[in-house]
């Protein structure tokens, strides 16, 4: 389980986190989405570790990541909006060279390794150098990597950015099934609102560091009837400036947080 409760982050004069708290169950896939400069990736920092909020806890499967951090991180997988590769390796030997920062044996990396690769038709460019790879494949081997601990929650920043269309199918579907077959809490931050739609569990939505929403798809849709059902409309219209205000008074946001 992934639980946040009153995390916050300040940048000079700007809050650019605003005490936010919600939690993501074991086997849930959350869609954290806010337009740009709201406060997604600060948050998803926070989540990683690679950021200290100036208030709040995070709690990661019973571990304080103030407290645990080596705990708390060995059960995580990671994935930034900008992953940094060894270009010079091979894919496998980054494999190899993440394998070792998790402490995962080589029969575990061999199995697990492979299954992977080829799950994302890299094993014909295993042994080739990474700066060879097209931005598409070295996300691919990216997510790969951060996999093979077999982690119990998955945080990844843009998870589709440079993926072609087979390339997103798969990884919705391994998010699917992570999720549901071996009870993963998925944490992913994205600005494609179908892909939030198709494949997560609970939607939540930060606007200027704020949480102004957190439900399931449908209950954030049918909560907003002037969008007809629909979440693209329903982000556009949370997320508008000017209609803010009387949109939370009219759907009382705060039963939604």
């Amino acid at each position: 389980m992934i639980k946040i409760d009153n995390l916050s982050k300040r940048f000079g004069k700007t809050l650019a986190v605003d005490h936010i708290s919600l939690q993501v169950p074991p086997g849930q896939v959350m869609g954290f989405l806010g337009p740009n400069g709201a406060g997604k990736t600060t948050t998803i920092r926070m989540l990683a570790g690679l950021m200290k909020p100036d208030t709040g806890t995070i709690i990661l499967d019973g571990h304080k990541l103030d407290e645990e951090p080596e705990q708390a991180k060995g059960i995580t997988g990671f994935v930034p909006d900008r992953p940094y590769l060894y270009e010079k390796l091979t894919g496998w030997e980054f494999l190899e060279f993440s394998a070792g920062i998790y402490r995962v044996s080589k029969d575990e990396l061999e199995e697990l390794g492979m299954r992977y690769l080829e799950m994302f038709d890299l094993l014909d460019w295993k042994d080739e150098l990474i700066e060879g790879y097209s931005h598409g494949m070295k996300q691919r081997l990216i997510i790969s990597s951060a996999l093979l601990h077999s982690p119990r929650i998955f945080i990844i920043d843009e998870p589709m950015v440079g993926l072609d269309p087979r390339g997103v199918r798969l990884v919705k579907n391994l998010f699917t099934s992570m999720a549901q077959s071996h009870g993963m809490a998925v944490f992913l931050s994205t600005h494609t609102l179908a892909v939030a739609e198709e494949i997560c569990t609970m939607i939540s939505i930060i606007h200027k560091g704020k949480l102004i929403a957190s439900d399931t798809p449908e209950n954030i849709k049918n909560t907003i009837a002037r969008t007809r059902g629909n979440l693209e409309e329903a982000f556009l219209k949370l997320t508008e400036p000017d209609e803010m205000d009387s949109l939370k008074s009219s759907l009382g946001i705060g039963k939604l947080i």
